[in-house]
């Protein structure tokens, strides 16, 4: 496991969404995908990381809201910046499972976004990891 290339356990059919789009689109690419992170791109550069809870914790104490008021509210008052996280952990293309095992293990972070020439080209997650673990 030490020296398998972080290939072995990335997804590469990624679900992204640029900066300037609505808070909303993101918020529904999350409900019920197979995924929690969504990574966020300016052009092609990644510049954060998005998940249901960082856009939920906007609003809340907003109680019964139906869908369409959510999607309206999240547009108008919101946007992508103002939900994701910018503080990305992130490994080349030529690091290894080890060293994402690294730093998944210390429970600071549950995505690892990886970058091949500063251009994403995968994520991997304390899920992938397990999945990993599992079928050796």
């Amino acid at each position: 496991m030490r020296s398998e290339p972080i290939s072995t356990v990335m997804t590469t059919d990624l679900v992204s969404i640029d900066l300037d789009q609505p808070l909303s689109e993101a918020y529904h690419a999350l409900q019920g995908a197979p995924f929690e992170h969504i990574p966020v791109l300016d052009v092609d550069r990644p510049v954060g990381m998005l998940s249901s809870t960082d856009i939920l914790r906007l609003v809340y104490d907003v109680e019964g809201a139906s869908d369409k008021m959510l999607t309206s509210m999240l547009d108008h008052q919101f946007t992508i910046e103002d939900a994701m996280s910018s503080d990305l952990v992130t490994l080349t293309s030529d690091a290894t499972v080890h060293d994402a095992a690294e730093i998944l293990a210390e429970g600071k972070t549950h995505s690892i976004l990886v970058l091949n020439g500063g251009t994403l080209s995968g994520i991997v997650t304390t899920t992938d990891l397990v999945r990993y673990l599992r079928d050796l």
